[in-house]
């Protein structure tokens, strides 16, 4: 135990920091870091390095190479840079690489060095030129902060939603500040600037001067500042030797060392663990590595070769040509557990464990002194959390045994804790692995998250161990492995050496039906890296046509879109297809694809008949459907047409269309409605009123009303036959109330329809007394019908025992109600006895 804590430097009394080894580098340097622009990735992330810059003489015709390495100094990508000059490198938090150049433009690379894209950060930079640049990270996502040669300054919060901002100008200012950082406050980002003794801090707005409270007098430059992971504190190294060290507002000092070094620093990063109340600042020159806070002395570390510092969420990864190692804040748990002579429960449960291992006797006596005390709880949750800030995977597995071991003596110790911590550190201990290159501690997974862990091993294109890591920890398919292999389809459609049907029947005995898996997706991606048809073939895959419609059109396959809408069913669909067909085809090439698909056809007809009523012409015309075109103008001559004229002319056009069509009864019809319009249109200007629009037998009736000879010329014109005449006159004379010309009517001559209709006319107008009148010339075999209408049931029953007809006498029983009709009934009785009888 003692050999353990042998890498342990206390700072002050209450802390003790350590540094252990990550990974021995393997990445042959063939320069040094300080003749590279370097760029490192937080979270154990990917190094950037350029070299051969343009801040090196050396001759004009050597291009510069850009390598990205792993964490482990493992090759991930090595191009030629092409481009211009850069300033600055820096790793967004997606992980895509930002090169800075000197005119301003941004290039944007993957972690494979694949080209994104680029932007500009405006004219201003373009016209000064870039001095120096700073990538930045705030909750809202990875910002550039530039400084142009006219020393004024020029932001963005957010590459992937570009918003720039020009900050204002700071007053005298003449030269580059001395040093400069980005600040995050109140979710606003801010310049921090040093101009000799003085401070600027630069808003959207303003600028104004602050002054750290308890700064050391004598200072007359800043050389250096240190904004903290989360942004929440600043050190400034001054040029007295001091490092004052507060909160990022400059309101708050928390400590101030003197090292006794004025040289400027090569970095200066904060080296601090989350939820602790320890602040300390890792400076670095060119042969030593210096680590001060809040306590008299510092510690003090030997480089033995050119180092590049990373701030972490809970620590500094500092790597040079043959080493990379991880120093931070020894965690409480691990300081109480393995200090010198602890007497921690967690300790004390070790060395149980150990003893136990040994079959000695003393295990017994470490338990019960633990147990006794009332802290065996205590000591199991020390050292899984212990286990979790160990990197050496023998020390995990000694704490988690000894937790294990101390878990059997407790009751009702929920395991959850203890398996998600197994669970974690098989994760950690797999993404650790020289091959991976991902040195990510336990705090920094529980900040990054399972989720985004995945996605960065998706981007490192490590799809086996994502997909194994999904199982192991059973996540949902849709989170984990479906998302996954989504992922390496889109990576295999970029593989231009194999043939699209390989890759197509690859992709697919990979993916199946995968819940969450969208093959529109992958043949978005395979359309986007220029291989249409193996698109079309992944689209065979895709069972939702919704997903499959859009892309199709896209790749301009607007007549297979057009199939796929049809054979899915989905009008909405169907319709999307031919509205982008209208547009992109001339007006021949449409229909003609039309005439092709007959379900297009009619929902495109009925789309027309609402919306575009000249095009439903057309197609009839094309079609030479003379039926529908006929039925078309013949609508249109009611919808459009408001004059007489123009009326007739659309009928006329109709009858035509109608002759064309062998239909020899439209085309009559259209031509009587014709002779009809004029007729109506003469009885307006001779007799007034409104006869327009009516139907026929609507303006006979009206003619009949007060023109009873017009009436029955109208009839006789348009052949009328008098069965229907006498019904309209019979209903016209009844509404108006007129019985005695409906009388006069009735007598006129022979009723065609007889007098039935008569008797139901008037007894709908509630005019019984009228409607005896025609009960009695009621023919025989309507008689009874006829007296009931008009309440005479007697003598209903007397016509039918006279007629003696069943049906008319269960007739006339039905309608015989109350003591009155009781005789009545008697004697349609009596009747049916004597007719049984003979």
């Amino acid at each position: 135990m003692d050999c353990y804590t042998a890498n342990w430097n206390p700072l002050g009394d209450s802390a003790f920091y350590r540094k252990y080894e990550l990974y021995s580098m393997d990445w042959d340097l063939k320069e040094e870091l300080r003749d590279c622009l370097v760029a490192a990735a937080p979270y154990g992330g990917p190094i950037a390095l350029l070299r051969n810059p343009w801040r090196k003489e050396k001759a004009a015709s050597v291009r510069p190479v850009l390598d990205i390495y792993s964490a482990s100094g493992m090759p991930l990508a090595s191009l030629l840079w092409k481009s211009g000059p850069v300033v600055s490198l820096g790793w967004s938090a997606e992980e895509e690489l930002l090169c800075v150049q000197e005119d301003g433009v941004v290039l944007v690379y993957g972690l494979h060095g694949d080209f994104r894209r680029h932007f500009s950060m405006g004219n201003e930079v373009l016209q000064n030129r870039v001095l120096d640049a700073r990538i930045f990270h705030t909750e809202f996502g990875s910002g550039v902060a530039i400084l142009t040669g006219a020393h004024r300054f020029t932001l963005s919060a957010n590459v992937g939603d570009l918003k720039l901002r020009r900050m204002p100008e700071v007053p005298g200012l003449q030269s580059a500040p001395s040093c400069w950082t980005t600040l995050c406050q109140d979710r606003v980002a801010h310049i921090l600037l040093a101009v000799g003794p003085d401070l600027y801090l630069l808003d959207h707005a303003t600028c104004s001067t602050v002054t750290p409270p308890g700064l050391a007098p004598g200072v007359s430059s800043f050389l250096q500042m240190a904004v903290s992971f989360t942004y929440r504190h600043l050190a400034l190294f001054t040029d007295t030797g001091y490092i004052w060290m507060g909160t990022a507002s400059l309101k708050e000092k928390l400590c101030e060392f003197n090292c006794n070094i004025r040289a400027p620093p090569k970095q200066m990063v904060w080296c601090s663990r989350p939820r602790s109340k320890e602040r300390a600042v890792v400076v670095a020159w060119e042969k030593r590595l210096m680590v001060v806070g809040d306590a008299p002395e510092s510690i003090q570390f030997v480089l033995d070769e050119d180092s590049y510092l990373v701030p972490e969420l809970d620590g500094v990864r500092i790597f040079s040509r043959s080493t990379h190692e991880f120093l931070h804040e020894v965690p409480v748990a691990s300081e109480e557990i393995f200090k010198i002579a602890s007497m921690a429960p967690g300790a004390l449960l070790l060395e149980a464990q150990k003893e136990y291992e040994k079959e000695s006797q003393k295990a017994d006596e470490y338990l019960r002194e633990i147990q006794e005390l009332g802290q065996l709880t205590q000591a199991v949750q020390q050292c899984i959390e212990a286990a979790g800030h160990e990197h050496r995977p023998d020390m995990q597995k000694s704490l988690l045994r000894a937790a294990s071991f101390g878990k059997c003596f407790l009751d009702r110790f929920p395991p959850d804790g203890f398996v998600r911590m197994c669970q974690d550190l098989r994760v950690l201990n797999a993404i650790r692995d020289y091959h991976i290159g991902i040195p990510l501690t336990y705090s920094q997974y529980k900040q990054l998250t399972i989720q985004v862990l995945l996605d960065r091993l998706v981007l490192r294109r490590l799809y086996p161990l994502a997909i194994q890591i999904c199982e192991y920890l059973r996540l949902p398919e849709v989170q984990g492995v479906s998302r996954i292999l989504a992922h390496w389809a889109c990576y295999k459609v970029q593989q231009k050496d194999v043939s699209d049907e390989d890759v197509a029947r690859a992709i697919n005995q990979k993916l199946g039906d995968t819940p969450g898996v969208s093959y529109s997706d992958i043949a978005a991606r395979a359309y986007g890296c220029g291989r249409t048809e193996l698109a079309i073939k992944l689209l065979e895959y895709e069972p939702r046509s919704g997903e499959q419609v859009p892309l199709l059109l896209k790749m301009k396959r607007s007549k297979l879109a057009l199939s796929k809408a049809i054979e899915s069913g989905d009008t909405d669909l169907v319709f999307t297809v031919l509205l982008h067909l209208k547009n992109e085809l001339n007006r021949g090439d449409f229909f003609m694809t039309l005439r092709n698909q007959p379900m297009a056809l009619s929902l495109y007809r009925q789309f027309c008949k609402h919306q575009e009523l000249e095009t439903l012409k057309d197609l009839y015309n094309q079609d030479d459907n003379h039926q529908e075109l006929g039925s078309f103008h013949i609508r249109a001559s009611y919808a459009a047409e408001e004059r007489i004229e123009g009326r007739v002319a659309a009928l006329q056009t109709a009858a035509d269309a109608f002759y064309k069509a062998k239909n020899e009864f439209a085309a009559k019809a259209t031509e009587d409605q014709m002779r009809l319009l004029r007729l109506q249109r003469r009885l307006e200007d001779e007799l007034g009123g409104q006869f327009l629009d009516l139907s026929l037998h609507d303006t006979v009736t009206t003619l009949i009303l007060g023109h009873n000879k017009r009436a029955e010329q109208l009839a006789r014109d348009f052949r009328i036959p008098d069965k229907r005449l006498w019904w309209l006159k019979l209903t016209a004379l009844a509404d108006l109330e007129d019985w005695e010309e409906l009388e006069k009517f009735s007598k006129s001559k022979k009723s065609p329809i007889g007098y039935l209709p008569f008797v139901e006319i008037c007894m709908k107008q509630h005019n019984k007394y009228e409607a005896k009148k025609y009960a009695s010339r009621v023919g025989p075999e309507q008689k009874v019908k006829a007296l009931l209408l008009v309440g005479d049931v007697a003598q209903a029953a007397d016509v039918a025992i006279e007629r003696r007809n069943e049906a008319e006498l269960s007739l006339v029983l039905s309608h015989c109600t109350g003591a009155t009709d009781g005789a009545t009934a008697d004697k349609i009785q009596r009747a049916r006895a004597q007719a049984q009888k003979k």
